[in-house]
């Protein structure tokens, strides 16, 4: 294969993963814009899509689709769970963000623990979600679960742009990223949202997990890779800008793949750290961010 050819198979690749990373960045920025807390349990939510996804196919033979629904169900009460729980209490008690933040690594934390008590340590994959061959495009083969991951990632962008801008729901969620405090004055159930909030991150979180299975194992302690790439691709597309934490999640996974080809597979997160110490230094408000005077 030349050399180009196989660069531009290893961009497509890297760009499959990044759309991963996107999902679970929007997941960090749809909580924060709600509640202005920086959610790390929120791998916890892509490990569970995954995990409980594969216990439900595999040890009650479910379809794969009842599976993966049941999956998004169980993380979507989980974030609920967080935020009623552990969240609100400490909010009520105006706990500081750095308590909230060390909170929500306990929760990661426990729900690490309890997953492995549960279904152990072995790693687990499940099959294609469609089982037609690979699509050529050119040159280029595109796996088909590398694609079905495009589709869905788009789709849920374009989704959570119109709920964000088209309905009562999102705009207000807007307005309680704007100013909590305003918007609570002015009627808008401001504890309510935080909640619709997790259990939004919850599902896009299960959703990337179902996504990303079939292409790579998943297991008990995937949750604290994928929450730190995550994390990482919202700070390069912009702290609480969804379609810029998409972007940056884009950005992260070709960087990541463009890193493996060229030096290793070891170099991969030697040069994610890389782009986001760059990032910091010359333009931190991120991609699409706006600047804080």
């Amino acid at each position: 294969m030349p050399e180009a050819t196989l660069l531009l198979q290893f961009l497509v690749t890297g760009a499959g993963t990044g759309c991963v990373y996107g999902l679970v960045a929007i997941g960090f920025c749809v909580i924060y814009n709600a509640s202005g807390i920086v959610n790390f349990a929120q791998g916890s939510f892509v490990m569970l899509g995954g995990v409980v996804t594969y216990s439900l196919w595999h040890a009650l033979h479910l379809p794969l689709a009842v599976a993966a629904l049941g999956a998004i169900i169980v993380s979507v009460a989980l974030g609920v769970l967080t935020d009623l729980l552990v969240v609100r209490p400490l909010w009520h008690r105006r706990a500081t963000m750095f308590v909230m933040i060390l909170a929500t690594l306990a929760v990661q934390i426990v729900v690490e623990r309890l997953t492995l008590i549960v279904v152990g340590d072995a790693p687990m994959s499940l099959p294609p979600i469609l089982s037609r061959g690979p699509i050529h495009l050119g040159p280029i083969v595109l796996d088909t679960q590398v694609a079905f991951i495009f589709a869905v990632s788009l789709l849920l962008v374009a989704g959570l742009r119109l709920f964000f801008t088209r309905t009562a729901t999102g705009r207000a969620m807007r307005a309680c990223s704007i100013d909590r405090d305003a918007a609570a004055l002015l009627g808008i159930p401001v504890s309510r949202l935080v909640a619709v909030g997790f259990a939004l991150s919850a599902a896009i979180g299960a959703i990337a997990g179902i996504l990303v299975t079939p292409t790579q194992y998943t297991a008990y302690n995937l949750g604290v890779p994928f929450a730190i790439s995550g994390f990482i691709a919202a700070i390069l597309g912009g702290f609480g800008n969804p379609f810029g934490a998409f972007l940056g999640g884009l950005m992260l996974g070709i960087t990541q793949s463009l890193a493996t080809v060229a030096f290793g597979a070891g170099t991969r997160n030697v040069f994610s750290l890389a782009v986001l110490l760059i990032f910091l230094l010359l333009r931190p408000q991120g991609l699409l961010g706006t600047a804080k005077t």
